[in-house]
């Protein structure tokens, strides 16, 4: 019979990666993503895969984040040539997404070896190169949702929105076992239905297996009006302290959220910066990505940019300064009051919000929002979690700063959000918890039975399981 095997992403959010094997020998792997967060977690992206690539048939990716797509390169670099199956807007965010984590590979690499060769140690290879990543390009295959097509022998997909960032898709996989068809269905990461521009997650009723995500199983997100209330009132009293607001933000989704928001405040005469950088290189190639797929918007959203005619996203906040280069980035520093800047990473990893922090954390009129969840082991969650100081570009920051986390920005689903969607398969499916810290998965399998009578398994790492 038909198995999956649970790879990555088991009871911990990053690395999602699974592997379905037919009983007629066509081997799939659903998303190949990237550990993120502690040492030893992305450690573990050097770890040899559990299968040898060479036997692939096929690769589905259910949306373009790191988390899902970052170990590719190294799937090719390993000797992958087959079809790799997307939506057509990830297969665009793909080659932005790809091309600069190889980048990033390459760079860290030169550095490491750098301190390496004074100490008389071997240097490293880069986990990939972006020679790898032109690779996995080169393989792209690409779906539009609603679309059926057998990826492999046995083996049809077919994508659903998933709601939570422009391409992020709902995987359904049939496989065909003894005349019989076996349907698996991959939440992928499900949207929040309070986003704005993304449409509310396709609702599927059909599965014999669904692997649920569960990042934020433990909880509700804020209403949106009032977590959008709070940041205009974080916005005013920013302002009167006379600092600049420091926003860590996903170049690819959290980024499109934010500036539309911030365009709202604008319109309505209720942001009192007058400046807000985008200082993100990936964020501002997203941009105009995300403002070619506008017709895959939310029909609401859709007509509030018809209405003021936008056709590139950063018309709809005429203070946006997006600043691409190096030199641009450094110039941001020199002002020391009265804007806003948002800067890459999401989770405080890397990029420019660093050299951000190491001119604005040690200000006590400085406001730094977190509008997302920071993983175990980042910076963003050493921060969040109080640290009085922090090490920012190999030096010690005091953290004066004054820090809010918004969750209701979050483009996740909430608790509730995750049991209404699944609640809607009949026939009661195998039902597996993926995507989550092992605490807000054990806290969505008590709601779940609390609430639906359902039984959740948690798989475990390396586990195998008959479809």
């Amino acid at each position: 019979m038909a198995l999956l095997n649970f790879l990555g992403a088991i009871q911990q959010v990053t690395g999602s990666c699974y592997l379905i094997e037919s009983r007629d020998g066509a081997r799939v792997l659903l998303d190949c993503g990237m550990r993120q967060g502690r040492r030893e977690e992305e450690d573990g992206n050097r770890a040899p895969f559990a299968f040898d690539p060479h036997t692939l048939d096929a690769v589905v990716i259910s949306h373009a984040h790191i988390d899902h797509t970052g170990l590719l390169p190294k799937l090719a670099a390993e000797g992958y040539r087959g079809p790799i199956f997307a939506t057509d807007a990830t297969c665009e965010l793909m080659e932005l997404m790809l091309l600069d984590a190889a980048f990033i590979q390459e760079k860290d690499a030169e550095w490491e070896n750098k301190w390496r060769a004074r100490m008389g140690k071997p240097p490293i290879h880069p986990l990939y190169t972006t020679a790898d990543a032109e690779q996995v390009l080169s393989q792209r295959r690409p779906m539009i949702c609603g679309e059926n097509r057998e990826v492999a022998k046995g083996v049809n997909v077919t994508f659903h929105d998933a709601g939570h960032i422009l391409g992020s898709a709902i995987v359904e996989i049939e496989v065909q076992d003894h005349h019989l068809t076996r349907r698996l269905v991959f939440s992928g990461d499900l949207g929040n239905t309070c986003s704005p521009l993304m449409q509310d997650p396709s609702t599927l009723t059909q599965a014999d297996v669904v692997l649920l995500e569960s990042t934020y199983g433990d909880r509700d997100h804020r209403c949106s009006e009032d977590t959008l209330d709070e940041l205009a009132e974080i916005l005013q009293q920013a302002h009167r302290d006379g600092g600049n607001v420091l926003i860590p933000s996903f170049a690819v989704g959290r980024t499109q959220d934010l500036i539309y928001y911030l365009g709202r405040f604008y319109q309505e005469g209720r942001l009192p910066q007058q400046a807000v950088f985008l200082d993100s290189p990936m964020a501002i190639r997203a941009n105009a990505i995300y403002s070619r797929f506008q017709d895959q918007f939310a029909a609401e959203d859709r007509a509030a940019l018809a209405a003021k005619k936008v056709k590139r996203i950063e018309d709809w906040l005429p203070i946006l300064h997006c600043t691409p280069t190096p030199e641009d980035s450094m110039a941001i520093n020199r002002i020391k009051s009265g804007a806003i800047i948002i800067a890459g990473s999401g989770m405080c990893t890397g990029g420019r919000i660093a050299h951000h922090f190491k001119h604005n954390l040690w200000r006590e009129d400085c406001h730094l929002i977190f509008p997302g969840f920071q993983a175990k082991g980042t910076l963003g969650r050493s921060i969040v979690d109080g640290a009085q100081s922090v090490k920012v570009l190999h030096q010690r920051i005091a953290v004066k700063a004054k820090v809010h986390t918004l969750g209701g920005f979050s483009a996740h689903a909430g608790q509730s959000q995750l049991i209404d969607w699944v609640s809607h398969f009949e026939h009661h499916p195998e039902l597996y918890l993926v995507h989550g810290e092992l605490e807000k998965t054990q806290a969505l399998q008590l709601a779940l039975r609390e609430r639906l009578n359902w039984i959740a398994n948690i798989p475990e790492p390396g586990e195998q399981i008959a479809l």
